[in-house]
């Protein structure tokens, strides 16, 4: 199915005016894509993201990209000589981890994600948290070094970008007053920057398909949750490791004024296309 020439014309047309009720609904509303993971290491997958957020844009969308870099920050500070350390899955940054952080999710990932919109036809801006102090931050906990906490969101200048018509796209470090930077977990910086914004959808690309019933069978993912199911799905113990802190974020995004959070497998092409524009969706929703 992969092969174009599978489709006839007829067919294609069937497919885009299947699509036209979605494309009405989320037409000048504001989608937020916390990106990262497997999707990101993979170039053939990253290539094939960037070209569904174009599509995205171009039909009326504001997409804003907010991405992490964890396996890049562990490559390059391999290279350094330097060992990573985690607490609770939290990497400890200390001053020259926290400048190695800033350099890869700063420099070197958002700039490829921005110049690789830019070469399928969007319009892009890289801007990182530390910018006209969008994330604001203090020390988490003192044993962690520079990993910061959230204590506010300027989000003008995302604001800014918008109306001018581009797709910002923001790594996630944060600063304080006195200037100084921090690692800020990425789904968290997500989840506040699209309460901040109202966004109609926080997508959260992941390595798994959502939540499962039962972790060991895909075939157990739950389509959607609400709050208070998710709640009870953590006292049972349903909801459990890794997955606890994407829910998590995903409940915060809502709690901050966001419509609906949706966790997806970023490793399944055109995920995204698939959540906002057809009936079926893909991943697990959490709705209000």
């Amino acid at each position: 199915m992969s092969d174009q020439t599978s489709f006839s014309n007829a067919e294609r047309a069937e497919v885009l005016t299947a699509a036209l009720p979605y494309i009405q609904k989320y037409r000048g509303h504001i989608v937020v894509i916390k990106y990262g993971g497997n999707a990101m290491i993979s170039e053939e997958l990253r290539s094939q993201v960037m070209e569904d957020i174009v599509l995205l844009q171009l039909i009326g969308i504001k997409v804003v990209l907010v991405h992490g870099g964890g396996p890049e920050i562990t490559n390059l500070m391999e290279r350094l000589g330097k060992q990573a350390q985690f607490v609770d899955g939290l990497r400890v940054t200390d001053a020259e981890t926290v400048d190695i952080v800033q350099m890869v999710l700063s420099g070197k990932i958002n700039k490829t994600l921005v110049r690789l919109i830019g070469l399928r036809g969007g319009k892009a801006m890289g801007i990182s948290g530390a910018d006209d102090q969008l994330i604001q931050a203090e020390m988490k906990d003192p044993q962690l070094g520079f990993v910061g906490k959230i204590t506010d969101v300027n989000i003008q200048p995302v604001l800014d970008l918008l109306e001018k018509g581009y797709i910002p796209v923001i790594s996630t470090v944060g600063c304080d007053l006195s200037g100084n930077i921090y690692n800020i977990n990425g789904d968290t910086a997500a989840a506040f920057i699209a309460g901040a914004l109202g966004a109609k959808r926080l997508i959260m690309m992941t390595d798994i398909a959502g939540v499962l019933r039962d972790k060991n069978d895909p075939s157990s993912l739950i389509p959607q949750l609400s709050v208070e199911e998710a709640s009870a799905l953590f006292r049972e113990g349903t909801i459990a490791g890794g997955m606890i802190p994407k829910v998590e974020c995903c409940i915060t995004a809502i709690s901050r004024g966001v419509d609906k959070a949706i966790i997806m497998d970023g490793r399944v092409p055109h995920s995204i296309l698939m959540e906002l524009l057809t009936d079926e969706g893909a991943g697990t929703m959490l709705t209000r």
